[in-house]
Parts: structure tokens; sequence; C-alpha cells
């Protein structure tokens, strides 16, 4: 067995069907008092009810959070913290208000409690990504990283089927970047794994029956695994692209990643094949081809053309993503990022 570094996750997770009735003992454990409730638009309604369950605890909704955690709406919530004298965020919702709960955190070092409605993972990791000027960047610091995580699947029941997919399969690209991550171990391997298998048993049941309880809670469990991954070993080029493709061209985040994984897992195949045979074996033995097969018969986007991005596009996309780029298992240059991209905005199967 080769050495390795493994450093676990300090965040303390709750798992269970009705755990969000735990969120005012977790905010009390915390030690904090005046909880600002987080939220994108479209959650208002609920963050607001949380916030009213939360009663003395809560000093308010900021329902501000949007794709990709801009820097100046970040600045905005910021003025709103200093305002209530908030000493804590709750953010309930994806990745979006995750992130804005991150990116307060990171600038405050205000703790954080995390209520998960999809399936991103980022909730349990130190990352931030965030835009400005028309370029995302990432930061890692330990004051990223979320202190408490409740995993309710009751509150996922009313995701919707394409938010659940293309959630799913988001989560499951930091699963499949990890298995050939450069300081990938035996941890983060096994639950790499393990966050695979239970997307690949759970989403096509959610697509057929979106309110089965074991299935969603199964996948709820996927995504904390494949979070986990992600917030413990370095990502590569998936992610990197994905980065470029959100912060520059504003498409969406999950379908992004959605289309992008089979097409970057069948790239990095042909350097990493010892690390992705398991995982090939999940998903039918070829996990480029395998992926997009799987994306396909749960009805997941297939290419980059679907949302939008022009062919005229990708020069520039291949530009940005080639520019300082993030170690990958197998080298790679300007052209070849090129190439992958055009397939993938075709939506052709990866051989």
């Amino acid at each position: 067995m080769k050495s390795f570094t493994y450093a676990g996750s300090p965040a303390r997770i709750l798992f269970g069907s009705g755990r969000s009735a735990d969120v005012s003992s977790a905010v009390e454990t915390l030690g904090c008092r005046r909880a600002l409730v987080l939220s994108t638009p479209h959650q208002k309604a609920d963050a607001e009810a949380l916030s009213d369950r939360l009663g003395a605890l809560s000093i308010g909704v900021f329902s501000g959070a949007v794709m990709h955690t801009p820097v100046d709406v970040t600045e905005t919530a910021l003025k709103v913290v200093r305002d209530t004298d908030a000493d804590c965020v709750v953010s309930l919702g994806g990745g979006s208000t995750t992130g804005l709960g991150k990116a307060i955190a990171y600038r405050t070092d205000l703790p954080q409690v995390v209520i998960p409605t999809t399936y991103a993972g980022s909730e349990v990791t130190p990352i931030l990504g965030q835009t400005e000027g028309g370029r995302k960047t990432t930061v890692r610091n330990a004051s990223i990283l979320p202190e408490v995580v409740i995993y309710d699947p009751d509150l996922t029941l009313g995701l919707p089927v394409g938010m659940s997919v293309t959630s799913g399969l988001n989560a499951m690209a930091h699963a499949i970047e990890g298995l050939y991550a450069q300081d990938r171990n035996p941890v983060s391997t096994l639950m790499a794994l393990d966050g695979l298998r239970a997307f690949r048993d759970s989403l096509p049941v959610l697509v057929k029956s979106p309110h089965d309880p074991d299935a969603r809670a199964e996948a709820l469990y996927g995504a904390w695994l494949c979070g986990t991954v992600l917030g413990t070993v370095g990502m590569a080029l998936h992610h990197k692209i994905c980065h470029t493709l959100g912060g520059s061209f504003d498409t969406p985040h999950a379908e992004t990643h959605a289309v992008m994984l089979p097409h970057t897992a069948a790239f990095n195949a042909e350097a990493a094949q010892a690390e992705l045979a398991a995982a090939a074996e999940l998903f039918g033995g070829s996990i480029g081809g395998g992926l997009w097969d799987f994306a396909k018969s749960i009805g997941a986007p297939l290419s980059l053309k679907d949302f939008g991005l022009a062919e005229a596009d990708l020069d520039h996309a291949a530009d940005i993503a080639a520019e300082n780029p993030y170690w990958n298992p197998r080298p790679i240059d300007r052209t070849s990022i090129r190439t992958l991209l055009q397939k993938a905005w075709e939506g052709v199967r990866p051989d």
C-alpha cells in the first residue's frame, strides 16, 4: 500500500428524516443567539418559515443568494450581517445558498449551519467558488467549512426531478475526480465509490417515483459522501472547465457538471484507468460511455448547447480553461480542452 495522508472533516453531521427540527439546538450548540437565515429568492417563503421556527434565535432572512456566488451579492449580504449584528448564518437550500453562507464565513469567521435541499455536496467542503469580473475563482480555507450540516431527506421530497438528476450528477463529479486526485487516499476512495453507488441506485428510482422516501435518503447520503470527497482531496480538469463555463459564460451550475462529467471522465481514463476501474464497473465497464448512458437514461442534459452556450464561445472557453490549469492525471493543453469542449457541446457519446 502506498503512503497517504488523510485529514477528516470536523463538521458535525445530523442525518435523518425530520432532523431539520434540530436547527434551534444546532444554533445554540454553537453558542449563537442571532442567526441570519439565507436562501435564494425562490426559497424565500421556506426561509421565512425556518426563521419563524427559530423564533428568538433568528434576526431575519436574506433571500438574495444566486448561482456562482457573485462578490457583489456577498457584499450586500455582509451589510445585513453588520446591520443586524448576526452571530451565525443558517443556509437553507442548494449550492447557491451554501456558497453565500461560506462567502460570509470566509470574510467574518461566523459559524454556519447548513440545511441542504439539493445534492450539491458543497456544504461539507472548505472550498468557496465566487465570481467577479466575469471570472470564477476558488479559495480553500478552514473558515469556509460549515460547522453543522443537517441532512433531512424530507426537505428533498419536493425537489423537481430535473433538478434532482443534475444535482446528483454534479455530486457524482466530485467523487469521480476524487478517485484520481493527486492526494487521494483509501478513505476518500471508499467514500467516492459508495457515493457513486448510492446515486446509481437512487436516481433512476427518483425519476419514476420522485417522492420515494428511501430513494431520497439514499441520494442525500450519496451527496454527503461525494461532497466530503470534494472537501478532502484536490480537484482536476473537470472542475476547472465547469468553473470556467459557469463563471465566464453563466452556464447553469449543476447542468454544466452533468454534461461535462462523461467527457472529462473519458478524457482522464486514458491516464487513470486503474483508479477509475471500480467506478467503471458500476456503470457497465466504460467510465465515459457508461456515465453518458446513465445520464441519458435518467433524462439529464447531454450537450452544452442545450442551455444556450454558443459554439463560437468554445474557443474563448478553452483559452480561459487553459490558464493556470489545475493538476490533472493526463497532461492538458488548449487544443485538448477545445476538442473536449466540442464533444460536450455536440453531446456525442464518449468512446
